[in-house]
């Protein structure tokens, strides 16, 4: 099944909670995606290369910034460049 990113990370912020810190695997996300572990482990990368997911000892969650991403409700497509998470001022 192809899943897009944006699923991955809809389903992530199901799966898990950043103000309770509460994660998930990869595994269990992929299984509830229906989808290939290997592909849903780079799309939870890409995530977290642009801060929408992070990775924990215990496993993957999603951050304040992805819930306040989905909070948005946008029905076109989102760029986020991960290479201006830390470009700073």
């Amino acid at each position: 099944m192809t899943v897009r990113r944006r699923q991955v990370l809809e389903r992530l912020a199901a799966m898990s909670d950043a103000d309770a810190e509460c994660t998930t695997t990869v595994g269990e996300l992929a299984a509830s995606l229906e989808a290939e572990e290997d592909r849903v482990a780079k799309h939870v990368e890409r995530l977290a290369a642009c801060d929408l997911a992070l990775h924990r000892p215990t496993g993957v969650r999603v951050t304040v910034t992805g819930e306040e991403l989905l909070a948005l409700d946008t029905d076109g497509t989102v760029v986020v460049d991960p290479s201006a998470v830390d470009a700073g001022p």
